[in-house]
This record gives structure tokens, sequence and C-alpha cells, in this order.
């Protein structure tokens, strides 16, 4: 099996996360900037951990609609597919950030010490329910 890196896109930040190599588990890394170098450091980082699948979320309002944010992560998403010579895909992200601060929160970090977290930290709740359905099949 290979590893699949999960990415929840945000205007200043990309949360971040790995699975293992069997496919089970999902980890946090830190989140990266969103500037002009962010599509190498993506790069970078599939050479690097054997990343074979790419996952990037994609936002939608609760009722299911497409939002500002869903067509900023659209075009992150054609970037991607341009950029790396491995399959990108999208998967609904929605709640992710929602679920990964109630995470947070419930294992006691703090709201300020979440800030630099949570990206990540959604990006691991969007892994999981990647890894699952994968399992699923």
């Amino acid at each position: 099996m290979a590893r699949i890196l999960a990415l929840d896109p945000g205007t200043r930040r990309c949360g971040v996360a790995l699975s293992d190599t069997e496919e089970t588990l999902a980890f946090p890394r830190p989140a990266l900037e969103v500037d002009m170098r962010l599509i190498g450091e993506i790069r970078r980082l599939c050479d690097d951990d054997g990343v074979e699948l790419v996952v990037v979320g994609r936002p939608r309002s609760l009722a299911g609609q497409e939002t500002a944010s869903t067509h900023v992560a659209d075009e992150f998403f054609h970037a991607l597919e341009t950029a790396l010579e491995i399959p990108v895909i999208q998967a609904d992200e929605r709640l992710t950030t929602a679920t990964a601060s109630r995470q947070l929160r419930d294992a006691g970090v703090s709201a300020k010490a979440q800030r630099a977290r949570v990206d990540s930290a959604a990006a691991v709740v969007l892994l999981e329910s990647v890894l699952e359905a994968r399992r699923a099949e």
C-alpha cells in the first residue's frame, strides 16, 4: 500500500496530514503557509514521503452549496493536478474543521493553541474519512 497526503486548503494556511504505509492511520504534519512556495513544498512532501495519492478537501456549505472557499479549493486542486505526477482527488470536507476543533478542545488544547494546529487536525479528519471509505471498498 501507499501513503496518502490530505490537504485542507485555506486562505492563509493549508492543513496537512499523511497516512502510514498501511493506510490505517492519519498523522498531522505542520500546516503550510499559502504563498508562492506552496505547490513546491507539497511536491517535495510527496517525493520525500513516497506519497502516491493526494486528497484535497473541497468545502461546501452545510446545505451542500458551493461557496467562495469551494472555488478557491477547486483552483488549488487543478493547480496540483497539473504540478504533480501522481493522482490528485477531491473529497468533501464539510465539518472537518468543526470536528477537529472539538477534538482539540476535548484533548485540552486551548483556543489560542488550536489556531496553530486546527488546519492540520482538519486534514487528519479528512484523511481518516478517506481511509475509512477505501477500507469499505
